[in-house]
């Protein structure tokens, strides 16, 4: 063996052996109100799995819109969990990829929900504008800031939260539900890309006087502005935030990663993954977490997206799909 045939032999056997040592790596496609949740849970699932495996992981994350990241994973970024804001994100792997099972749904815990969340206003501080509800968002000479329903699940929460309130008003029906969404839409100044988008126009480019939120995201925006920069408001109805994780079956089969994906997503479960869901302002759903934490979540009645839309299949061919009731509303306001 020549001295450089051995260089190249010992350089390939280091490289693999730290490759070896490096141990297997996941990749979690999310949306971007998820980032700070999972730069806490992530060492928390790490030191876990060392701690009964005696192997190292490693966790990449990828985080944009909600719909935006669900078309990457079809179209052949290789996630091997997808955690998402609405399960609509998720059914789109099987139904155009064939990437999950149809049952997706009940392979976890909770109909595979970790834990919920829910659509809040964030207003400026002293509430200037004196909102209270949804109602006040379709005032005239209020700009309301929010994610794009159309390719984001924090806008459609938006969108049938207000929808749902409307509804549920004396007299409401589906006609004063089409115009009272338009008036709120018409106060929309820009629709923004995601719901982290969203909170920067509303936060660092001081765009517009009340936000349209995930409950959690307001920590995230307090942590990183200071908590006396808003306030939240939180509203007489809203609707519950479902938050749906599943492994992405043909990804994990190819790269053999399947035992230690759902080691990671039975983690959210876990009473440390639920106490982690907790301080980031989600809803556990272990009663104990929730109990312990029960002061931080002011009580809202919610109504689901089941329950006033008959599921999400319907309520996306009926409101999103292309020429469904959001474009209507919007193509007619602007």
């Amino acid at each position: 063996m020549t001295k450089l045939t051995r260089l190249i032999a010992t350089t390939l056997a280091a490289g693999l052996s730290a490759a070896a040592l490096a141990g297997p790596e996941l990749l979690n496609v999310s949306y971007d109100v998820m980032r700070d949740f999972y730069k806490d849970l992530n060492p928390a699932f790490v030191k876990a799995y060392k701690a009964k495996t005696g192997q190292d992981v490693t966790i990449q994350q990828s985080h944009g819109g909600s719909g935006k990241q669900a078309r990457a994973v079809i179209d052949g970024l290789e996630a091997d969990v997808i955690t998402m804001n609405m399960p609509p994100d998720i059914d789109a792997l099987y139904d155009k990829a064939k990437l999950v099972p149809e049952n997706w749904a009940s392979r976890l815990p909770n109909n595979s929900l970790p834990f919920t969340s829910l659509q809040v206003l964030i207003v400026r501080k002293g509430n200037p504008k004196g909102i209270k509800d949804w109602s006040d968002l379709a005032k005239p000479g209020v700009q309301v800031v929010m994610a794009n329903p159309k390719i984001t699940g924090n806008g459609r929460y938006s969108y049938l939260a207000a929808w749902g309130y409307a509804l549920k008003q004396p007299g409401g029906n589906p006609q004063k539900a089409a115009e009272f969404v338009g008036a709120i839409l018409k106060n929309v100044p820009v629709l923004d890309s995601g719901g982290r988008a969203a909170t920067t126009t509303f936060m660092q480019r001081q765009i517009g006087d009340v936000l349209l939120t995930f409950e959690n995201e307001a920590e995230m925006i307090a942590r990183e502005f200071g908590r006396g920069q808003f306030e939240v408001v939180y509203p007489s109805l809203s609707i519950r935030a479902e938050l749906p994780v599943s492994v992405v079956d043909k990804v994990v089969d190819k790269k053999g990663t399947r035992k230690l994906a759902e080691e990671y997503l039975k983690f959210l479960w876990t009473p440390e993954g639920q106490e982690i869901a907790a301080q980031n302002y989600l809803r556990p759903q272990d009663p104990a977490v929730a109990k312990k934490y029960a002061a931080q979540y002011p009580a809202v009645k919610l109504f689901t997206v089941d329950e006033v839309f008959g599921g999400w299949r319907n309520a996306q061919k009926v409101h999103f799909d292309d020429g469904g009731t959001f474009d209507q509303i919007f193509n007619k306001k602007h």
